[in-house]
């Protein structure tokens, strides 16, 4: 992404006036070696620090809400009949198999 896809990025999805968009290339480390004795590069990546605006800060959008509630409203027995419930689907089989045993493959 160049800094004005940056820019326009931060100003049209998170709704962030940005004042400035500096970048630079981190370049991967180059040190290590594989089974052959051959150099491994870490692959390089690029580094964005954007400056909002006066008085401006940026707080990352919940992206699972409804996870998060749902997670708040379990108990632990909820916990342990989700669990019994897929026991006993995996010890039940493959119905398509037609009774013959999972040990008994082809």
């Amino acid at each position: 992404m160049t800094k004005l896809d940056i820019k326009n990025y931060l100003e049209k999805i998170y709704n962030v006036p940005v004042a400035a968009v500096r970048t630079r290339i981190q370049y991967g480390a180059n040190n290590k070696r594989n089974h052959k004795n051959q150099r491994v590069k870490k692959p390089d990546y690029k580094v964005a620090y954007v400056q909002l605006g006066q008085g401006q800060t940026f707080q990352f959008p919940n992206l699972f809400p409804e996870k998060e509630q749902e997670e708040e409203t379990r108990s632990f027995e909820d916990y342990k009949n989700k669990y019994l419930e897929r026991e006993k689907q995996r010890e039940e089989g493959d119905p398509r198999r037609g009774g013959v045993p999972d040990w008994f493959g082809v």
